[in-house]
């Protein structure tokens, strides 16, 4: 009889879990909401300008293409129902042997959800976009006000959460400001832009080595940026960010700015509390789902959850980090423990190898730790770029990211700089008017708009 395997989500640990489940006795099926397979450690370059988003998503089907013992099926999930064994669909049913859920994290706003439309994070393609219009509007913005301190506000960008997406989307920022952008406006000065990372630890990347935190501050500041260490937001508002800096008794800060950017956290997807309702699993403060050695829930054997969206502690009682390398190998491991299930053999715990971390920061520079072997500057760049030009998914990505890392490299450039897609209200300049930001206005009527905002400066002179 054929096993039936459902994998719902195409990240790192589902897209990894399907290609192992190879035997032809099983069945699998990968749901997911997209049809593609989406490489988010390079999204910040998205962001930033560096890439298009076609560079870093592959799609589903042609992915899997060759496995021929696997169904993809586009769709969301919402419940659970572990009496029937089946997931439950908006429109439809699907039934189940083994469950593997990987459906990862998303930001996390640590009570303050409303902050969500003024600071987006970055998890999505759409985040991605939208981070990209609303930093390069701001420079639009600047290059057409006659108001100083609207200049200012359009030229400071915070960018909240020193950890590594923090430190690389402030480097990138702080490149396209100061390196990127030179001479392309003519009444402002794109290098007299504020960068900002708040970091609420005392120095960013805590995880790191502190020789590594140092290192990477030292080259954040290189690109411009200025690094707020043991300061946390205490509010956000569409042309200020609150900040308080030296813990509760420190003195409080407001900055002016309009593009505030949200590194400082992420939140399991909301399947994990579908999960703990259908099968009485507990759930971490993040949201995860709690789970055994062998990444199942207890008494449901079945159900596999891997990912960001597991809460997994490590032989020594250590929760696992919620990055790629571990959702690659838990996707592998709950594979084989299915095969080998079925073989009737004994499976083992799984144990997670830690290969290093690594974090670029702008152009040639780097900070990694590999084992004992700690690298900085130029050496860990390369590294970096070969480490994740390995683990794009697809050949033709990996020529097409090679490509524009090559030329963005000899030409400081960054070809993707591109303001599309609809703008969002917290988008538009307030001078905008009324009825336009009731009804979102298009691309073109932003355009329009300050065109003729630009005319009339020009006829003031």
């Amino acid at each position: 009889m054929t096993h039936r395997v459902i994998i719902v989500g195409g990240g790192f640990g589902g897209l990894k879990a399907a290609g192992a489940l190879k035997d032809a006795s099983i069945r699998v099926t990968l749901v997911d909401r997209r049809n593609f397979h989406l490489f988010q450690p390079l999204l910040y370059q998205v962001a930033t300008g560096g890439l298009s988003p076609a560079n870093i998503a592959a799609p589903l089907r042609a992915v899997l293409r060759k496995r021929r013992n696997l169904d993809v099926v586009l769709g969301e999930v919402m419940d659970i129902d572990v009496t029937r064994r089946e997931v439950v669909l908006r429109d439809d049913r699907i039934a189940y042997d083994s469950l593997i859920v990987a459906t990862g994290a998303r930001h996390h706003y640590f009570g303050h959800q409303q902050w969500e439309l003024l600071a987006p994070g970055l998890k999505t393609v759409e985040d991605a976009t939208r981070i990209r219009r609303q930093i390069l509007t701001a420079f639009e913005r600047a290059e057409r006000t006659d108001d100083p301190s609207e200049a200012t506000r359009c030229l400071t960008f915070v960018v909240i959460g020193g950890g590594p997406t923090g430190v690389e989307l402030a480097g990138a920022i702080g490149e396209l400001a100061h390196r990127t952008l030179r001479n392309n406006f003519r009444h402002i000065d794109p290098g007299q832009a504020h960068i900002l990372l708040v970091e609420g630890e005392n120095r960013v990347l805590p995880m790191y080595p502190p020789e590594l935190s140092e290192k990477a501050q030292r080259s954040l500041e290189r690109l411009g940026v200025t690094v707020l260490c043991d300061a946390r937001v205490t509010d956000i508002s569409e042309q200020l960010v609150t900040i308080k800096r030296g813990g509760n008794t420190g003195e409080t800060e407001e900055i002016p700015s309009r593009t505030v950017l949200w590194a400082a956290g992420v939140r399991a997807s909301k399947l994990g509390q579908a999960i703990a309702r259908a099968t009485g699993a507990e759930l971490d403060h993040s949201g995860r789902v709690v789970v055994n050695r062998d990444c199942t829930i207890d008494g449901h054997p079945e159900i596999f959850v891997v990912g960001d969206l597991a809460s997994h502690q490590d032989q020594d009682g250590k929760l696992l980090p919620g990055v790629a390398p571990v959702a690659i190998q838990q996707g592998r491991y709950v594979a084989r423990v299915i095969r080998r299930r079925l073989r009737g053999k004994a499976t083992g715990e799984f144990v997670y190898k830690d290969h290093g971390q690594m974090s670029t920061i702008g152009r040639a520079s780097a900070v990694a730790q590999i084992g004992k072997l700690r690298l900085s500057g130029f050496v860990a760049w390369l590294a970096w770029l070969l480490v994740h030009l390995l683990q794009l998914v697809g050949f033709e990505n990996r020529v097409l990211v090679f490509i524009q890392w090559a030329g963005n490299y000899l030409t400081r450039n960054r070809a993707a700089r591109l303001i599309t897609e609809t703008s969002s209200a917290s988008d538009e300049p307030s001078e905008l008017p009324a009825q336009a930001n009731a009804s979102e206005p298009s691309g073109t009527e932003v355009a329009a708009h300050l065109s003729r905002t630009a005319h009339n400066r020009l006829a003031k002179r």
